[in-house]
């Protein structure tokens, strides 16, 4: 997913369309948990507006690696902590799965109805591209991503202790060096590529 100036049309919509809906599925999982404070933020909203980081996002389009900004919680807040986590951190990758697979359906319709054109296609591929990256990527365990949260609360008590103190200092360094040697890569395409299959396996029966 590089830069690509011919696709721009295409791919800032999408990519806003991924971020926000991202962002907007940790604060509203957030607030239905108890805690109100992303509310307070201003971040219960799919203004894409409210959740740019304005270097993570260019970072996102030039390179296919980047952030938006992270929605604020307070975890004393959660009715259940331990569920509150669990879902809040989960609720992001769970929403950008969501919208890829309702791309591949509008996909899938409007091929069926005659009413693709060129500019919907690209819009709608790129729509599956980004959501799909956005959600296996923030699964993979490592902060500041949602994957880390997820683990660190699996895990039994001293396993998570040692596991946080771990990546807490070094997380960013590993994660910068997962992405630039290409592992990221090799751990999220085979899911992605997956996933997308499915969906598309699944949408081809239907239609």
């Amino acid at each position: 997913m590089m830069l690509d100036l011919s696709t721009m049309i295409y791919r800032i919509p999408a990519l806003l369309f991924a971020i926000s809906i991202h962002e907007y599925a940790h604060a509203q999982c957030a607030d239905s948990m108890g805690d109100p404070t992303a509310r307070y933020a201003g971040r219960l909203t799919f203004n894409p507006l409210a959740h740019l980081d304005p270097i993570g996002a260019v970072l996102l389009v030039v390179a296919g690696f980047g952030w938006a900004k992270g929605v604020p919680i307070n975890v004393n807040n959660f009715r259940n902590r331990r569920e509150g986590i669990l879902k809040v951190s989960f609720a992001g990758p769970a929403a950008n799965l969501f919208l890829c697979f309702l791309a591949a359906l509008l996909m899938a319709l409007t091929n069926r109805l005659g009413l693709m054109s060129d500019g919907m296609y690209r819009f709608l591929l790129w729509m599956q591209l980004y959501n799909v990256w956005f959600a296996f990527f923030n699964l993979i365990p490592i902060p500041p991503l949602d994957g880390s949260r997820i683990l660190s609360e699996l895990l039994p008590a001293k396993q998570s202790w040692q596991f946080n103190n771990i990546v807490d200092r070094y997380g960013f360094f590993i994660l910068i060096a997962l992405v630039f040697t290409g592992i990221t890569g090799m751990i999220i395409n085979p899911l992605a590529n997956g996933y997308l299959m499915l969906v598309n396996s699944l949408l081809r029966i239907v239609f």
